[in-house]
Formats: structure tokens, sequence, C-alpha cells
């Protein structure tokens, strides 16, 4: 009865979401009903167990969620986002018009711009390319989703992405983490990425189906769907209601005063982690005044931090003439990093909820015992709650709160690097996240003015068949070599 009181909690709080209902709601209660049916007190693990979770989550991550909306929001409203979006256009031109979206997406997003922020600038920037080169519109969505939400997410060494900071405190790993493999998961996303789109635009126009979309903008497309705002905010770390608050810039900065601010975040984040922390001396971070920590539990989140802080003020100099109301883009940002931030805490409530019952003890057991060794169920593990809670960053959290201790120990057992269990990790959550009910990507096909039947299919290959495959050269080449 407890595993199937899990599975009926999930089932429930999957199908709701879906359908739009809060996660701040949807999580509580769920926890509670499977807290219920396990016949474990209830109010004890609302109040103990769900909130304490979600609370230790807002106090690791509030930071980066918060300096990583305000970034996104300042990149957008100076038109800094635009600039090097138009920059792209130019150079690769409308005959290279899939590839220059990829690249536009890949450039701000590793350089630290919110996914959301990325969209809303990405598809009118897509729309425009693809009418000139008659490419049909339902492979919009795909393009923007490869330069997106692959291999700047999960696996280039260094993202400042949610989802690349969540196994460091776990593994006690940066941002950096098996870089070497990270670059080669990258280069096999980008690589399969670019060949399914180039051979689906082959046999686009060997059938003459070229451009046609009439449909409403970004904006207007996001302003009639409620639920997309509650679905979106738990998929990634940027509300996207936040979008048209605030002042925007008359005048876009040029194409290499836009990208300060992104080298500006890649080159803080590279020094915090190789040089300037490695040199610190944090034994005092081992009182209790400091909640009784080391360095390498907390330095890829600083590193991220600081990093994401050094973009912000690069961003403020370089546009100082050309931010009309200031206060309300602030304003606007932070309040970009609420929702989100609750909603993933609340996934992972319930998940802590779940670890702690009973039958999850075979649900571990389960993972565990998977063929193929540790690297292969944690990846399974990842997949499957990624895929479930719809959210890469909630679910490799649920994960790694019910199972990293537990990794871990075997990694000290058989000798296996925790940076090589990090990239595995992060990878894993962002294949199967990309199903149709996850939040980012009912936003992307909304923004885009594509419906999920025409433009899944091929956002799907991208997103989840190329990352499978990046995903099992890792785990092969992690096996065989190591972290490299």
């Amino acid at each position: 009865m407890d595993i199937v009181g899990v599975l009926l909690a999930l089932g429930i709080l999957v199908w709701l979401a879906y359908r739009g209902w809060s996660i701040l709601l949807l999580a509580p209660f769920c926890a509670i009903l499977a807290a219920l049916l396990a016949g474990q007190p209830l109010l004890a693990n609302w109040t103990q167990t769900f909130m304490r979770n979600a609370a230790d989550f807002v106090a690791q991550f509030f930071p980066i969620f918060l300096l990583g909306a305000l970034f996104g929001k300042l990149m957008e409203a100076t038109g800094s986002v635009s600039a090097i979006a138009s920059a792209m256009t130019e150079r690769l031109g409308t005959k290279r018009a899939i590839l220059a979206v990829v690249l536009a997406g890949a450039l701000v997003t590793y350089g630290g711009v919110s996914l959301f922020v990325a969209f809303f600038v990405l598809a009118p920037m897509g729309h425009a390319l693809f009418k000139a080169a008659d490419i049909p519109q339902r492979l919009m969505p795909a393009a923007i989703a490869l330069g997106t939400s692959t291999f700047t997410m999960s696996a280039m060494p260094g993202t400042p992405a949610i989802q690349n900071a969540i196994p460091m405190p776990f593994f006690g790993t940066g941002p950096f983490a098996a870089p070497g493999l990270g670059i080669i998961a990258s280069v096999i996303m980008l690589g399969f990425g670019m060949w399914w789109l180039t051979r689906a635009q082959g046999g686009a126009v060997r059938a003459g189906e070229g451009y046609n979309y009439s449909g409403a903008s970004a904006t207007e497309a996001i302003s009639r769907d409620e639920t997309i705002r509650e679905r979106g905010a738990a998929a990634h770390e940027f509300d996207p209601s936040e979008m048209e608050r605030g002042g925007h810039a008359t005048t876009s900065p040029s194409a290499g005063i836009a990208a300060l601010p992104l080298v500006a975040v890649v080159i803080v984040n590279l020094l915090m982690s190789f040089v300037v922390l490695p040199r610190m001396n944090a034994s005092f971070l081992a009182e209790a005044t400091w909640g009784a920590t080391s360095l390498s539990a907390v330095a890829g989140v600083w590193s991220v931090i600081v990093a994401l802080a050094a973009g912000i003020v690069t961003l403020l100099v370089t546009n100082v003439r050309n931010l009309p109301g200031l206060r309300g883009i602030m304003d606007a940002g932070a309040n970009a990093a609420v929702l989100p931030i609750l909603s993933v805490a609340s996934l992972v409530g319930f998940g802590a909820v779940v670890a702690g019952l009973p039958a999850f003890e075979q649900v571990k057991s389960w993972v565990l015992n998977i063929e193929g060794g540790p690297l292969v169920s944690l990846a399974i593990a990842t997949n499957i709650l990624a895929a479930l809670t719809g959210s890469a960053s909630g679910g490799l959290t649920i994960a790694l709160d019910a199972l990293g201790p537990t990794y871990m120990q075997i990694a000290s057992q058989i000798g296996l690097n925790p940076e090589l269990m990090h990239r595995v990790a992060v990878i894993g959550a962002g294949t199967l996240d990309s199903l149709p009910h996850n939040g980012a990507v009912v936003t992307l096909l909304a923004v885009c003015g594509v419906s999920h039947r025409d433009g899944y299919p091929d956002l799907a290959v991208v997103a989840i068949a190329g990352a499978l495959v990046a995903l099992t050269a890792v785990i092969i080449l992690g096996s065989m070599f190591g972290s490299f």
C-alpha cells in the first residue's frame, strides 16, 4: 500500500501541475497524501520534513536564483541579448538561420542569461530569420532548445545554470567538474542536434514546406495562457510574468559591449574556481557559527555567485546611460526569482517526505541494484525523477537529497571520482526533463506559436535523444578512463 500511495501522490502532482495548478499548493498536499496513505504523522511530515528540506534548498541556492534572474532581466532590458542575437544573425546570414539561432542561444545562456529571457528574445529573431530563409516555423522551438536547454545547461564546464550548481554541495565539486567529459558531451549534443535539424530542413525543402506563420507574438501568447507561468516557474529560474515589467532601453549597445558581461561571468567563474578559492584559508567554516561545513561544500556555489555578481556590475557600468527606470528593472529581476525557487523548493520538500517513507527503501534498493554500476543507476534515477517532476533542477535535487550520501559512500569505496558523478547526474537530469509536460517545453512552444503536435517531435530529438547519446558516451568514457 505504501508504494501505491507514493505513486498515487506523484501521479496527482504530475497531472495537476501539467494542468497549471501551482506547485506551491500541490507539493505539500501530495506529500501529506503520501504520508497519510503510509500511516505516517501528517503535521510532522509537513512542518519538520517538508518545510525543513524546502528551507534548506532556499538557503543554499537562493543567491544563484536571485542573481541569475536579475542578470537575465538586466541583459534583456538593456537590449544586450537582442544585440548579441542580431550580431549572430548578421554574421551567419539567413542561409545559416538555424545555426544562428542555436549559437545565439548557446552564447547568452552559457554567459548566465536565464532560459526564459533567452526564449522571449530569440523567438522574434527566429521568426524573422526563418521567414527570410523560408524554413518551417515548426523547427524553431527545436533550434532554440538546442542552443539554450541542452549542452549549455548540463554539459559545458563552468556553466552558471542552476542544474550545474545543485550537485556541488552534495559531491564537494565545482562548476567545472569533469571538464573534458563535459566538452565531449557538448560536442555530441550540438553535433547530433544540428545533424537532425539540417536533415529536417532538407526534408521540408523537398516536400515544398516553408514558413507560413501568422500567429500572435510571444508576449500575446503568454498573456493568453495563464497556466504557462505556473508550469514554467517550476522548470527554471525565471518567472515569465516579469518579462514585460520594468523599463527597457531605447537603444541597444554594440555587440561587443553587450558581450562583456557574459565574458565577465565566464572569466570570474574560472578564476574563482581555480585561483581564488583554492588559495583561501577557510578553516573558519568548520565552526558552528558558519554551519560546521567545509570549503569544498560551498566553493562551487560561491564561484557562481561571484561570477554572476561580476556580470551584473559589468552590465551596469557599461550601460549606465542606457537604463531608464533602473529600480523597476531591478525589482522585476528580483521578483522573477521568487516563484521559481519556492516552486522547486516545494518539489524538494515533496521528495524529502517521500524519501522518508518506509516504502522508499524498496525504491532505493532497486535503484542501487540496477545493473551497470553506480553511474548507470545515478543516471537512471535523475532521469526518472526529472521526467516525473517535469523539472531538471527539482528532479536532480530530490535524487541527490535521497541518494547523494549513499553514492558518495560508494564512490569512496570503489575510488570513483565525485566530479564524474556530478557530470553524469547533471546530464541525466537534463534529458527526460524535456517531456511534453515540462514547463520550459510548454513555454517555448507557446512563445514560438507552435503546437505540441507540430513542434515537439523535433524538439524531443534534439533535447532528449541527443542528450541521451551524450550521457551514454560520458558513462562509457568515465567508466573506462575515469574523470577528466
